[in-house]
């Protein structure tokens, strides 16, 4: 990372997608921490964020040292402890705490801590289930997410007026919500039924309504999108390997990666013009699709299951790019380039 005066949103965004392929994914984060530290971030509530990508990091690259630091410098940067933001930074801590050796008990009293938040936040089941699977409490991973679902599906249940236990209510008080905000339960469901597999647990009947509710939500987001742009954005090597492995999608996505971003950026302004507010693309990878398409037991080319993986996707905030940067800012598709000097004039294209 070059050393800017001021860092924005945007290039938090950029680096969030780019750090850990630099050649010093270290230097990166100390640069965000410095940046923070100093003052030198255009909106300062931007701080806590910025700190924990450091943390994560840090963390991702084995120095619990520096993730733990920047961790807590991240915590003391949020308005409280209990900020909606700050969940993932106290994950990350714990994570340090659990790689530093000998304070595992002061991290599972993190971890027990955030326990709450499961049932409140979407992100909150997969970075809580994996802090435990780092630590090898895969077990203690799924106990948490099961009791969690079970409370979800017992609140809904006596809020419907069902008699009996909740288990036996599953179907009419799931609610799976819009394609791209699926909600809580369809997350910890999700994030349970991942934890179970790789446990090698039994398939029950949870695990058979985490499949019924994503078979839901690929149904409705075919749906809803139609003939639309799905706005999955594939980074220059997940395009190169997209067209290797699937080259009928080149009529889908585009011949090559200058079509590809020329495709989305037409489609966002097209968007725009119609009153649509708040968009961005969707960051995709292959092995997500082809993971999404052995789910389905379907093609990775099938419109249905496209459809279906983008809608999971999307509901990722961690996914989202924003758009439009700002034109002096660097432009939303990583290249390294302005975004007036980039994908701004594509649309023009």
């Amino acid at each position: 990372m070059s050393t800017k005066d001021v860092l924005t949103k945007a290039d938090l965004a950029e680096l969030r997608r780019s750090a850990l392929g630099t050649a010093n994914p270290l230097g990166v984060a100390a640069e965000i921490a410095e940046a923070a530290e100093q003052g030198r971030l255009e909106d300062p509530d931007d701080a806590g964020d910025a700190l924990t990508l450091a943390a994560e990091i840090a963390e991702i690259r084995a120095r619990p040292d520096a993730a733990l630091r920047y961790a807590e410098q991240a915590l003391a940067a949020y308005p409280s402890g209990d900020d909606p933001r700050a969940g993932f930074a106290r994950a990350l801590r714990a994570r340090a705490l659990f790689r530093a050796g000998g304070r595992d008990d002061e991290a599972m009293a993190e971890l027990t801590a955030l326990r709450p938040l499961l049932l409140v936040q979407p992100d909150a089941p997969a970075y809580v289930s994996a802090a435990l699977d780092a630590s090898g409490r895969s077990s203690t991973a799924e106990t948490w997410l099961s009791e969690a679902v079970d409370t979800l599906l017992g609140e809904r249940a006596a809020a419907a007026g069902a008699s009996g236990p909740a288990s036996t209510a599953i179907d009419p008080v799931v609610e799976l919500g819009p394609p791209d905000a699926p909600g809580v339960l369809f997350f910890l469901l999700q994030q349970r039924h991942r934890v179970r597999r790789d446990l090698n647990l039994p398939h029950d009947r949870q695990d058979d309504l985490s499949d019924r509710l994503e078979t839901q939500l690929v149904r409705r987001a075919g749906e809803r999108r139609g003939a639309e742009s799905d706005l999955l954005f594939w980074p220059r090597a997940e395009f190169d390997r997209l067209l290797s492995e699937h080259p009928s999608l080149a009529e889908v996505y585009g011949s090559d990666w200058d079509a590809h971003r020329g495709l989305l950026e037409k489609e966002l302004v097209r968007l725009t013009g119609a009153g649509q507010a708040g968009l961005g693309v969707f960051t995709a990878t292959v092995a997500g699709l082809n993971a999404f398409a052995g789910r389905r037991d379907g093609d990775p080319a099938d419109v249905a299951v496209r459809a279906g993986y983008a809608a999971e996707v999307s509901a990722r905030p961690s996914a989202r790019i924003p758009w439009p940067p700002e034109r002096n800012d660097a432009c939303w598709c990583g290249s390294g380039l302005k975004y007036k000097k980039d994908c701004l004039p594509r649309s023009r294209g």
